[in-house]
């Protein structure tokens, strides 16, 4: 009976033995599945992080590319934006002519306004080579250091890129 008992207690522990083997082994592949699943995690953040400034590059290389776009464009219609300036400064008896001019006028302007085109302000602000372009200057002890005194032509902007530079007077 001794001899019995000692085999069903060799029988169990080596059952015990093997099941604790098992879960051992299930213990090392859940941890495994843990380490691929964290890295699977850490690469899908990756790539989404990626992503996102991928399209976060493309927007601004959209944006800049269309505001290109639109400063060539308005680059060639300046010069008659500028005639149609001079022709609202023009005297004239018919004020219906007159108010057709400035109607277009308007009109024009509001339309590079829409498409984020600006004017560059400049009488009264100081001299930024980057906006202005001074075709001369005068001393004037009324007037600050680099104070912008006089406008020959508009400049204009769109965003951040100067489409043409004003042509300035600079005092002092």
């Amino acid at each position: 009976m001794e001899k019995e008992e000692k085999e069903v207690q060799d029988t169990e522990k080596k059952e015990n033995n093997k099941k604790a083997d098992e879960i051992i082994e299930l213990k090392k592949q859940i941890e495994s599945q843990k380490v691929q699943i964290d890295e699977t995690e850490d690469r899908l953040k990756r790539i989404a992080a990626e992503f996102d400034n991928y399209k976060k590059r493309s927007t601004k290389e959209r944006d800049g590319l269309y505001n290109s776009l639109i400063a060539d464009i308005v680059s060639n219609f300046l010069p008659i934006l500028d005639n149609l300036e001079k022709a609202m400064e023009a005297e004239t008896k018919d004020e219906e002519y007159k108010k057709g001019i400035e109607l277009v006028l308007k009109q024009f302007k509001d339309v590079l306004a829409a498409r984020g085109v600006t004017e560059i302000e400049t009488v009264g602000k100081t001299f930024d080579p980057e906006l202005h372009e001074a075709v001369s200057s005068i001393q004037d002890e009324t007037k600050g250091e680099k104070e912008i005194v006089q406008e020959y032509r508009k400049g204009y902007m769109i965003g951040n890129k100067v489409i043409r530079h004003s042509m300035v007077i600079v005092a002092n």
